[in-house]
């Protein structure tokens, strides 16, 4: 008989997630409260992982808290082996009709105001049926959430670095420079990128991927007025960026659905025409190349999604 029958070690799945939540949070009162449990039962869970594992993966007395090198490393692993089994469970559980499940979607926020009212609306109608969740956040936050199995997919903007997650694109969308319509860009030939004063750009805060988008388009060249992080506007959303703009303040970097939704309307802001090459960022869908559904993903969400873009 094959070893691998025989000779599995005897973890638990419960167990590994009792470490996972110590890790989190570096405290066994608050790690057992999440995990719906006594203190107790907690701590003499991760001893019998210990005593299994044969190594120590937690140290602690009464003030302190910390994972081991090994612990480090269990947890990390931990993490992929619950992952997996959420998917296999998910997997059984919606073998008949993924349709007739659960679907929580992630959409980071310089795409959920301008595309997520089509995208619920396809969704809802072709997919009555299947219970749909939606969270707005930042790229890497969704991205986390969906490698750790609390989101089935999320739909972001490449490029972007993913690691083990697979990337569905959708289609590419163009960025826009814009700026207050007096401003001496409106003057003359058509700009390129390069002409762009970086120490008056207008961005998002770090952890969007709009602004990484932005960094790259502008130092695509080194051009007369290099990159330079020293003195740049940075806020939270694309309608305080546009304020901005249309108080003369600087010039930004816009999504083309942004401005087709009607975010300059009311303003004196404009889109500064822009010769070649044009900068464009991918919208994509990213899931687990394990989700049990992910030809439902690939094959009947996908293609809702391409049919949401912007005309």
């Amino acid at each position: 008989m094959s070893s691998r029958y025989t000779h599995a070690p005897a973890l638990s799945l419960k167990q590994l997630s009792y470490l996972l939540a110590v890790a989190d949070t570096l405290n066994f009162t608050r790690a057992a409260e999440l995990c719906f449990v006594t203190q107790s039962t907690l701590s003499g869970g991760i001893a019998e992982l210990e005593r299994t594992l044969g190594v120590q993966l937690v140290e602690r007395d009464r003030q302190y808290v910390a994972l081991t090198p090994i612990g480090l490393e269990t947890a990390r692993r931990a993490q992929d082996i619950l992952s997996a089994g959420n998917d296999l469970v998910a997997k059984a559980g919606q073998a008949v009709d993924p349709a007739l499940g659960h679907f929580t979607l992630g959409v980071i926020p310089t795409i959920a105001p301008f595309l997520l009212g089509a995208v619920l609306s396809e969704i809802r109608t072709q997919f009555p049926e299947l219970r749909l969740n939606v969270r707005e956040s930042q790229t890497r936050a969704l991205l986390d959430e969906v490698e750790n199995g609390e989101l089935d997919a999320a739909l972001i903007a490449l490029p972007f670095a993913l690691g083990k997650l697979q990337a569905f694109k959708l289609f590419d969308e163009k960025l826009h420079w814009v700026a207050h319509q007096k401003d001496t860009l409106f003057k003359g030939k058509k700009r390129h990128l390069t002409e762009i004063d970086t120490s008056k750009l207008l961005m998002l805060e770090k952890g969007h991927c709009l602004r990484d988008h932005t960094l790259s388009a502008c130092n695509t060249d080194a051009g007369k007025n290099g990159l330079r992080d020293h003195g740049l506007v940075e806020v939270t959303n694309l309608s305080t960026i546009v304020q901005l703009v249309n108080s003369g303040l600087g010039s930004a970097m816009l999504p083309a659905m942004a401005i087709q939704a009607g975010i300059l309307k009311g303003t004196d802001v404009k889109e500064v025409s822009l010769g070649s090459p044009h900068p464009v960022r991918t919208i994509a869908l990213v899931t687990r190349g394990s989700h049990p559904n992910l030809g439902f993903v690939e094959h009947q969400i996908c293609p809702l999604l391409k049919h949401s873009k912007p005309a």
